[in-house]
Order: structure tokens, then sequence, then C-alpha cells
């Protein structure tokens, strides 16, 4: 008897090892699998950045679909190049001396036409100086004196112009380069030996505190209403990591800087938001009138879904949605509002029909090990997240089909913060939070105006009132 209770322990103790192997190799397997799909991202399936992808080519499976046409230049574009002007700013008379052929002289007299051809290249740059002159006065009434009033900004015994500033700025800001470089770069081009790093930032400075208003009304335009693009990006300022927060459209631009991803512009009121689904903006917007959400971020994630995940409803979606873009496009060429009441409703058909398979697929899954410790709802397969996403945001997900001025992505978002995250590569890194600020603003006022088709040199030598009158 003693023995069979002994084999009975030893069976015990030996189903509870060996529960404990599987349940530990269960979760190895799913850790392994977490793993794999993190290495299997790229920047086409996922949202990381093209800079993270290596040097490695990647085979193509670029998401955009053929177009049909052939590479190159298209028949009936329209196309540039340098032409003749009748009125150069220079001409230079060329003579020959003696006949190409007999070496006999040659006179004026002989000439029967002229071949002209044409350079277009820059002056020699330089620094012009001006020389103020406030002349004083003794009245000869009273004997008081009198000076003339200098030009506003002329305040200094000697100083540099706007204009220069401007392009200091300009290099600093707009092209990206260092406070030490643009010195060189003032200095090779005009001759401006004398100036330094700490002078460019004090432009810079200015400039920022200058366009204060304009950064004003631009952020008033943006709260008008109308289809307004959010998106978000880390930088680091004083070595903490901060967010950039953009609000553009097609004409306006503004940047922002906080300590938090999640201080999102709460204040904005009226009209659509497109963005990727960043819980806050559901969560303190309340103010707009409705979401829609970026198609681009979508298909990347059902890429990922049909490539590592192998779901085979992922595909059929990325298709759908691919297809109801074009179909809007189609009908916004032939200069309709709205797609046809059985055209969206066959949409929405199969949609719902393509969610209901890839629902039913996973609840034929095995349930995900719960990791030891974890808390909160029961883990899901990403695949199955995005199917409830898409489920649960049916209206967001499709609003560029039921209002066409909402685009099918959020790319102008996201081409608004491009040059932003350049800076970061370029430079690394903010000293300070007024530092970075100061360069949102700016970028705020340069982005705007490059929209409305206005030159950014010139712009930063116009007052505020100026700028505005032309936005």
């Amino acid at each position: 008897m003693d023995q069979v209770t002994a084999l009975e322990q030893l069976l015990a103790t030996a189903l509870r090892r060996i529960a404990e192997l599987e349940a530990a190799l269960a979760s190895m397997a799913q850790e392994n699998a977490d793993l794999r799909r993190q290495l299997a991202k790229n920047s086409s399936n996922s949202s990381k950045p093209p800079s993270s992808d290596g040097l490695k080519k990647p085979v193509p499976r670029s998401l955009r679909g053929k177009s049909g046409k052939k590479s190159g230049g298209q028949v009936g574009h329209r196309g540039d190049t340098l032409r003749q002007t009748a009125t150069p700013d220079f001409v230079e008379r060329h003579e020959a001396e003696a006949c190409g052929t007999c070496q006999h002289g040659l006179t004026a007299g002989m000439i029967k036409a002229v071949e002209r051809r044409q350079v277009y290249d820059i002056p020699v740059p330089r620094l012009e100086v001006t020389e103020h002159q406030a002349a004083i006065y003794c009245c000869g009434h009273c004997r008081a004196t009198t000076t003339a009033t200098f030009p506003d900004g002329v305040n200094a015994h000697v100083q540099y112009g706007k204009r220069i500033r401007a392009a200091a700025v300009y290099c600093n800001v707009q092209q990206l380069i260092p406070e030490d470089r643009v010195c060189q770069l003032l200095r090779d081009l005009f001759g401006a030996t004398s100036l330094c790093a700490a002078s460019v930032t004090n432009w810079v400075n200015g400039t920022a505190r200058t366009l204060g208003g304009v950064v004003e009304h631009i952020l008033a335009r943006l709260n008008e209403g109308g289809v307004r693009h959010l998106d978000e990006t880390g930088l680091r300022v004083d070595g903490k990591l901060h967010w950039l927060h953009s609000i553009s459209d097609l004409a306006f631009t503004h940047y922002r800087i906080s300590a938090k991803r999640g201080a999102v512009p709460s204040f904005l009121t009226g009209g659509t938001i497109v963005h990727d689904h960043w819980k806050s903006y559901y969560a303190h917007m309340s103010g707009v009138d409705a979401h829609a959400l970026c198609g681009a971020h979508h298909l990347r994630e059902l890429k990922a879904i049909e490539e590592i995940e192998k779901e085979p409803w992922a595909c059929a979606m990325s298709v759908l949605l691919n297809s109801a873009n074009q179909l809007k496009c189609a009908a916004q060429g032939r200069g309709e509002t709205e797609l046809p009441t059985s055209v969206h409703h066959g949409i929405l058909t199969k949609y719902m029909a393509i969610l209901t398979e890839g629902l039913a697929f996973h609840e034929r899954q095995d349930p995900l090990a719960r990791r030891t410790g974890a808390r909160g709802r029961k883990a899901r397969r990403p695949g199955h997240n995005l199917l409830v996403r898409l489920r649960d945001y049916r209206d967001d997900v499709l609003r560029f089909l039921t209002d066409f001025t909402v685009p099918f992505t959020n790319n102008q978002a996201e081409r608004d913060l491009r040059m932003m995250k350049l800076r970061m590569k370029i430079s690394g890194t903010f000293r300070t939070l007024e530092g970075a600020q100061v360069f949102a603003d700016i970028r705020s006022v340069i982005s705007t105006v490059r929209k409305h088709g206005g030159n950014i040199l010139e712009t930063l030598t116009l007052s505020p009132q100026q700028i505005i009158a032309r936005l």
C-alpha cells in the first residue's frame, strides 16, 4: 500500500511538473512569436520610420498599386526649361580679328549677323553699407536742438540689416543649418566676417518674438473648423523626451512643444480631425464634430497581419479600402460630392462581411497564454485587436466616403512633421524648452507661408501685419 501511495504521489508530482513545463513552453512560444513579429516589422508594414530599415534593400512591396503609366515624363505634361530673354541685363560683344580660313583681317562692316547665347548666373554677392544721417537742427527761434528721426530698426552705431538677418534665420530654421555653419555660409557668400553664432541665435529668438502675433493668427484660423490633420512625434529637449504636436490643413500649420504626448489640442472646436487613433484624441477632444482615421496606417497594419500572421481576411480588407478610395477619387474627378447610395451600401456590406469572417477566424483560435502577473482583459492577437478597432470605429474609418472633404490618409500631418524630424537627425536635441518652442513658432509661419506660395526670405523681412495680410 505504501508503494502505491508513493507511486501516486510521484505521478501527481510528475503531472504538476508537466503542467508547469507546458505553461512555460506556451509562454516562451508566445514570447518567441512576439519577438519574431517585431523583427518582421519595417517601415512598410508598421509605423517605424524608413531610417530604421537599415541598409539592406528590401523586396519591393509597395502599398501603392500600379498606375499603368510608363516611367518618365508623360505625354502632354508641362515642361520647364531655360529660355532666352529679350532684355538681358548685360551684353558682351565678341568680335573676330581675322578670317578663320584665309587669315585676312576683318572689319565691322563685314558683319552679316550675330549669334546669340545667354548665360543665367548670380552676381557676385557682397554686403552693401547704407549710412543713415540724421540731421541735427538748432532752432533759429528758441535755439533748441532737434535731431531727425532714424528709420525703424536702425538703433545701433553699426549693425546688420534686416535682409541679412532674414537670411541667417532662413538658413538656420528653414534649411536646418547649425549656427556656426550659418556664420561660415554668410562669411563666404557676403563677407560678413564679424558674424558669430550668438548673433544668429539672437536673431532667431527676436524673429520668434516678432512673429508671435502671426502664430496666434494661424492658430485662430485653424480653429475655424473644416478638416484638420493632427499628429505628434517625439523629440529630445534638455536630454528629456518631449512631444511636438502639429495641427494643419491645406493652408495653415501650427507646431507646439509639450512634455506630454497626451497634451493634445483640446481647445479645437467644430469640424473634423484626422489622426492615427491615438486614444487621447478621442478622450480629450470632445469639442470637434467628427473624427477620421488614417487609412495609410490601416493599410500598413493589414500588410503586417497578412505577411506575418498569415491571416486571410487582411488582404481582402486591404483591397476593399484601396478600392473604396479609388471609387471616391473617381467620383471627385467627375465633380460629384458623394457616392451613389448603392455603391456606398455595397462597400459597407462587404466591409462588415470581412470583419465577420476575421472575428470568426479568431474565435476558432486557442486563447493566448496569460503572462504571469498580468492584469486587465485577456490578451488578444494583433489581428484581433485591429478587427475590433475597425468594427467599433467603423464610421471614423470610412469617414472619407461619407464626407468627400476628408482625405483617405493623414499624410498632410506627416508631411508637415517630416522636416521637424530631419532637424532632430541633424542636431539631435534642443538644449532648452524655450529654444524648441522658438523653432516651432518660426516653422509654423514658414510652413504656412510656403502653403500660400510665398517667398520665405521676403516674408522674414516683413512686419507681422504685412504677413497676416498675405495669409
